[in-house]
């Protein structure tokens, strides 16, 4: 895992963002597209707004998430709203290329396997996105891959069904889907994740984040969250 320390929030952001426009470019310009799938969170909205105006061509991007509560489209707990506010609503992504994982499905089974089915028909099976945006919670969680939930031992499909977390069960994708990704995009800020990054960065597997392969990853932290790594 490659980590780069910047000195606060908004240069991690800066930083983030340009390697993601770059990455986007170089996918676009070796296979013509780039898959590209967003976590939800706070963390990444900053970097969000600021690929608003970068050089990504977005007429080639298809876009996927990583995860979502299973809550109603216009509820603020929705990570696919907060992606509208921050991005998709100030750039000219084709609706067609927008992927939202299907929470409002009558069977959640049901709808993780057809995001699943849909991922391969995209990204080949087994599916490869480009890169994977990842989070990291201060208990070691990332996407909605929790402690202790069933999801954590889905080998098999690329989509799954949690338990309530939170208060919320979501979709997410797990561990088959994550480490096939070409690249994953780490992003860590504050300095209560401090802990977590640490046991991440040493490749502690007692936690869910220190399970996910690491040797096409890159993170980006600010100094707060990676005050303990040095």
């Amino acid at each position: 895992m490659k980590v780069e320390i910047l000195s606060n929030a908004e240069e991690m952001a800066q930083g983030a963002a340009a390697f993601l426009a770059a990455e986007a470019r170089a996918a676009v310009r070796a296979r013509g597209r780039f898959l590209l799938a967003l976590s939800g969170g706070t963390t990444p909205l900053r970097m969000l707004e600021l690929l608003v105006g970068a050089d990504i061509p977005w007429s080639r991007v298809h876009l996927f998430q990583v995860d979502e509560r299973v809550v109603a489209a216009d509820d603020a707990a929705r990570n696919l709203k907060g992606l509208r506010a921050a991005l998709l609503d100030k750039i000219s992504l084709p609706a067609d290329q927008l992927h939202p994982l299907p929470v409002e499905a009558a069977n959640l089974s049901d709808g993780a396997a057809e995001y699943a089915t849909m991922l391969r028909q995209f990204a080949g099976t087994p599916p490869r996105l480009d890169l994977i945006h990842l989070g990291l919670g201060e208990d070691g969680h990332t996407a909605s891959l929790v402690p202790g939930d069933p999801a954590l031992q889905e080998l098999q499909s690329e989509v799954a069904v949690t338990h309530p977390y939170q208060g919320y069960r979501r979709l997410t994708l797990t561990y088959p889907v994550l480490d096939r990704a070409r690249c994953l995009l780490w992003l860590v800020t504050g300095p209560a994740k401090a802990p977590a990054l640490l046991r991440l960065r040493r490749g502690d597997r007692s936690i869910p984040a220190g399970r996910v392969m690491s040797e096409r990853a890159v993170l980006f932290a600010d100094a707060s969250a990676g005050a303990l790594l040095s």
